[in-house]
């Protein structure tokens, strides 16, 4: 089976700076990974058309998917498809299904279609857009050279919207695995105590992902669900694999192995 290879190109002066986490980064190679996709390289850019450009470029010559994060917005310092234009030298035009988002968009708020707001409907020619459920930037999905590239913006819960969209777009291209996910409450454990167990069960599971969401406070009033995600050829694999490590970490909590 094969399997394609990724490159993740995370765009933002403000990654390079540390002003934020690249938390993007990370849940785009989890979702890549759980559907059999190989990521060799995650890239940071700052908001400079050349570097941008031409990391996209190098991408494209080793990776069978680009997904490149950040620099959708209306200012001028977003200038992600004109980039991704330029390294795939194609001209940047209005797409007129980008347009139609923007609008509507805008017209559900009672705004009009500024030149800045209408910057975000310019596209790279061939590209489709990639709707937008949560802000006003359409994305873009291309098909160039034999690499799919996929353009998101940079706000991670615009972001994950659109990568799930952007996703079913690339189906035909991914391998045909069955993605489980199941999840449990731990109550009374701080999230301190729990990592290492957390860590332990995670070992079981190489290609599993392992995730804990604190709800209540680290000691008084310890609440914390874990979900655990898992792929496979089939759906009673992937689900046993998830099942096999929430019971061995349900093991570990109550003190039932030692080793």
């Amino acid at each position: 089976m094969y399997r394609p290879h990724a490159w993740v190109v995370n765009i933002g002066n403000e990654l390079l700076i540390g002003r934020i986490t690249n938390t993007n980064a990370t849940v785009i190679a989890r979702e890549l990974m759980l559907r059999g996709v190989i990521v060799k390289r995650i890239v940071v850019v700052g908001d400079y058309l050349d570097d941008i450009a031409t990391s996209v470029r190098e991408a494209v010559g080793y990776a069978d998917i680009v997904v490149t994060t950040g620099g959708l917005g209306p200012t001028d310092d977003d200038i992600t498809m004109e980039a991704v234009a330029a390294a795939i030298n194609a001209p940047l035009v209005l797409n007129k299904a980008a347009l139609e988002m923007v609008e509507a968009f805008y017209r559900k708020r009672g705004l009009q279609l500024t030149r800045e707001r209408l910057k975000m409907a310019y596209l790279p020619l061939g590209a489709e857009p990639v709707p937008n459920p949560v802000g006003a930037a359409p994305g873009a999905y291309i098909n160039y050279s034999g690499s799919h590239i996929v353009v998101l913006p940079g706000v991670p819960s615009e972001m994950e919207a659109m990568l799930k969209i952007a996703l079913n777009r690339l189906a035909h291209i991914l391998p045909e695995l069955c993605v489980a996910e199941e999840g449990i409450t731990i109550e009374g454990v701080p999230e301190s105590s729990l990592a290492p167990l957390l860590r332990k069960a995670s070992k079981l599971c190489s290609d599993c992902y392992i995730k804990s969401h604190p709800k209540g406070h680290e000691v008084d009033n310890p609440i914390i669900d874990v979900k655990v995600m898992a792929s496979a050829p089939d759906c009673d694999t992937a689900r046993s694999k998830v099942l096999t490590v929430l019971g061995y970490l349900k093991k570990l909590i109550q003190g039932g192995d030692s080793d």
